[in-house]
């Protein structure tokens, strides 16, 4: 395990901490477990700017980079991404390309490639960021989160995984080890629409969809996830019911999005920029939806 002391007094530079990097997950975990304090550093690309504002002040940091946690592993139902596999790395895979559409669609909304290049696919998910847009894909397709802590290993499913803002339900001295997601079938198509103030800005709003088409061309199966409008990804159980069994029209995806703004339209605020954020969710999601049912053609 390397161990050095960071950090400074200067503005704009991280407080002291120390910093370590464990040979094995089990020491990350105990380092974790034994300091309340203690956080961990995958890619950093969220961290270390919270750390240089100070809103983040740990007095010890564990670097996960030497844990070997980057393989991309496949079975006939799900693909398992490791946690320190790279954003660009899980964007260049095949595997995910052609096993989870959604999470590719997702990927590509990140920041830019210099970012991706060096953001973690665990290190996005922990993070929970309400704009970020691997949550909200994870989320629309009941993924889940495999984890190991100090009792031990456990999987969390998605929709029990976050909170709040930045808050997830991981317990003290927990790491996710693996981002699970479930493979798509045949006749599915996704898409992953954002409203941005500029190209790899944060979203004001943005949506997660995934639509599979019977051999009728009617939906069966629909999943629809928003992202940037309340605290936490939300899944919009309302268009999703409606757009069950319906023939993939604009008709049946402009009334998901109506359906998709009556049940979350209300969680983004009184300010100007909350209610610009609820006025574009009939739109986004109706694109969205087009756009997937193209891709599952």
């Amino acid at each position: 395990m390397r161990r050095f002391t960071g950090g400074g007094t200067r503005p704009m530079k991280p407080p002291p901490f120390d910093y370590v990097e464990p040979d094995d997950l089990e020491s990350a975990v105990g380092v974790l477990a034994a300091d309340d304090e203690a956080l961990a550093l995958a890619g950093g690309q969220s961290l270390v700017p919270m750390l240089n504002f100070r809103l983040a002040r740990p007095t010890t940091l564990v670097g996960l980079r030497r844990l070997g946690l980057n393989r991309i592993e496949q079975s006939e139902t799900e693909l398992r991404v490791g946690a320190m596999a790279t954003q660009s790395e899980a964007l260049n895979s095949e595997q995910l390309r052609s096993a989870c559409p959604l999470a590719v669609e997702a990927l590509r909304h990140i920041g830019h490639p210099q970012i991706r290049s060096r953001g973690t696919i665990g290190g996005t998910t922990a993070h929970a960021d309400p704009a970020a847009e691997l949550p909200a894909a994870l989320l629309a397709l009941d993924g889940a989160v495999a984890v190991r802590g100090p009792g031990g290993d456990r999987t969390v499913p998605a929709q029990d995984l976050y909170r709040g803002p930045y808050m997830t339900s991981l317990r003290p001295g927990e790491l996710i080890t693996e981002v699970v997601f479930p493979v798509a079938g045949p006749r599915t198509g996704a898409a992953c629409i954002e409203i941005t103030r500029r190209a790899g800005d944060f979203a004001l709003a943005g949506v997660a969809c995934q639509l599979t088409l019977g051999e009728d061309h009617t939906i069966a199966n629909a999943r629809v996830a928003l992202f940037a409008i309340a605290g936490a990804p939300r899944r919009a159980r309302a268009a999703e019911t409606s757009l069950a069994g319906a023939a993939a029209t604009d008709t049946a995806f402009v009334d998901a999005g109506k359906l998709a703004l009556d049940e979350w339209g209300g969680q983004a605020g009184a300010t100007e920029e909350g209610r610009y954020r609820v006025r574009v969710v009939p739109t986004i999601v109706r694109r969205a939806l087009a756009a997937a049912a193209d891709r599952a053609r």
